[in-house]
């Protein structure tokens, strides 16, 4: 089920006053309760919200993220919009580290007919993707595979990322926290794009608009690690400063 944008809006108010009336939400974004209580309806089958008597909240899980099919939905315009905006700026025949995750899945459809690239990635679905790309070599790291989105993680992985050196690392993100830090939920799954980091001459940070201020459990890296962020709007305060503080070249994919 795709998510539209007013239901997006709708997602966005309620993360940002953490839960809302039916009332509240239909005088904000000046739609009828009807049509309130339908997104809301429709954004709970997809475990995005969680409704009580009257109102709605985010779940406020810090240690699990959504499902797999539930990440590919949200905000799939946003993502592809970014998949673009990404592509437009990775050179042809280079290498590059792409991690785990829908927008990085979207990467890589973006990456299609691009010459010449060698791509590490820890993402069997990236893997599948990019094998179609007949001018694209794909190594795909060992390690356990993760079976409700086909990551690999584990120490495995980590060591086998660690024999390469690639010129950008193409990374998603859980959620970015208002004092800069990125995180996601799976610390083996982090380990393993900590090391992708560590082994790219850049970075860039690919999150749409939903990731911010979004909370995760565990520290995967700071904006300072980050050379540039591709997003699908304006980033909210106060992202804009820190940003400009850690020098990291922000390019918004807009619709």
């Amino acid at each position: 089920m795709n998510t539209n944008p007013r239901q997006l809006l709708l997602l966005d108010e309620v993360r940002r006053r953490k839960s809302a009336s039916v009332e509240q939400l239909a005088e904000t974004l000046g739609v009828t309760l009807q049509t309130v209580r339908r997104d809301v309806q429709r954004l709970a089958e997809q475990g995005l919200v969680t409704r009580f008597h009257g109102g709605v909240r985010v779940p406020s899980s810090t240690v699990e993220n959504l499902a797999h099919q539930q990440r590919e939905t949200l905000n799939a315009e946003g993502k592809a919009r970014i998949a673009r905006a990404v592509a437009a700026q990775v050179p042809h025949d280079c290498s590059l580290i792409l991690n785990i995750g829908t927008t990085t899945e979207a990467i890589a459809r973006a990456l299609m007919h691009h010459r010449g690239l060698r791509v590490l990635t820890n993402n069997l679905n990236v893997a599948a993707i990019l094998s179609g790309n007949p001018d694209c070599e794909v190594i795909v790291a060992g390690g356990v595979v993760r079976a409700r989105d086909r990551g690999i993680v584990g120490e495995a992985a980590v060591d086998f990322i660690r024999q390469f050196r690639v010129d950008i690392a193409l990374i998603g993100i859980s959620g970015i926290e208002a004092d800069g830090t990125l995180r996601d939920f799976d610390l083996r799954e982090v380990k393993v794009a900590q090391t992708i980091i560590a082994q790219a001459r850049e970075v860039w940070l690919a999150a749409d608009h939903t990731k911010f201020n979004r909370a995760a459990m565990v520290e995967l890296a700071t904006l300072a690690q980050i050379d540039r962020l591709f997003t699908d709007a304006a980033p909210p305060e106060p992202f804009p400063a820190l940003l400009q503080d850690a020098q990291v070249q922000c390019t918004i994919a807009e619709g």
